[in-house]
């Protein structure tokens, strides 16, 4: 029951495209196994908490940011569906800071922006209502490298993860959230991921967080 109603609650926001094809899907059995993880562990306090899909998770946080209290929250695969129905998790965990980063993996299914933009704003406002001592960050959707996308998903969406960052942009406006371009550091001067950073055009290598997390503490935001 109580999965069937997180379902409900994340089908709402697209009600208005009800006479589209809306892919709302987002509970499969890596995410039920990640939630089962996660459900035994936000009992604990965390400093910062990292919120998203793969990009998120692949990233060892708490070896980064040693000496502080890190709760890494990604999902791989994971969509604004997703972070929708697993947000009175991350709320119960009570973080000091929370670095939202999601998108991506909407724009794979080829969802409309303003339907992924209208699940943001609903991010966004459960956690800043449900949080409101906890600093949120909003971070832009990374680029991506369409010559090593092995994803035909994937390329030629480059516009679509512009409009997405833009309509991000005015949400984080509109909350007074800082916003961070992570294009300033991930991408080259085509606009596209850093062939250095990525095997596959999307993810990151693993040495690319330590990069990720030093231009954090440049911006003062660690």
């Amino acid at each position: 029951m109580k999965k069937q109603l997180l379902l409900a609650a994340c089908l709402l926001p697209v009600f208005g495209f009800a006479q589209q094809k809306i892919d709302s899907s987002y509970n499969n059995w890596y995410y039920e196994g990640r939630m089962d993880l996660y459900d035994q562990l936000n009992n604990q306090p965390a400093d910062i908490l990292f919120l998203g899909n793969s990009i998120t998770e692949r990233g060892e946080w708490a070896e980064l940011l040693s000496g502080r209290k890190i709760a890494n929250r990604g999902i791989g695969g994971d969509n604004t569906f997703g972070v929708l129905a697993r947000l009175d998790g991350v709320i119960k965990q009570r973080p000091r800071k929370i670095f939202l980063l999601i998108g991506i993996n909407d724009i794979g299914r080829g969802l409309p922006t303003e339907v992924i933009l209208n699940n943001y704003r609903n991010i966004v406002t459960r956690l800043t209502q449900g949080l409101p001592k906890t600093k949120l960050i909003i971070q832009s959707v990374l680029p991506m490298n369409e010559g090593k996308l092995p994803y035909d998903y994937l390329k030629g969406k480059a516009e679509k993860v512009k409009a997405l960052n833009e309509g991000i942009v005015r949400i984080a406006k509109e909350f007074n959230l800082p916003y961070l371009n992570l294009h300033e550091l991930f991408a080259d001067e085509k606009g596209e991921l850093k062939a250095a950073y990525t095997k596959d055009g999307i993810h990151l290598e693993p040495a690319a967080y330590v990069d990720w997390v030093n231009w954090l503490k440049q911006k003062k935001q660690l």
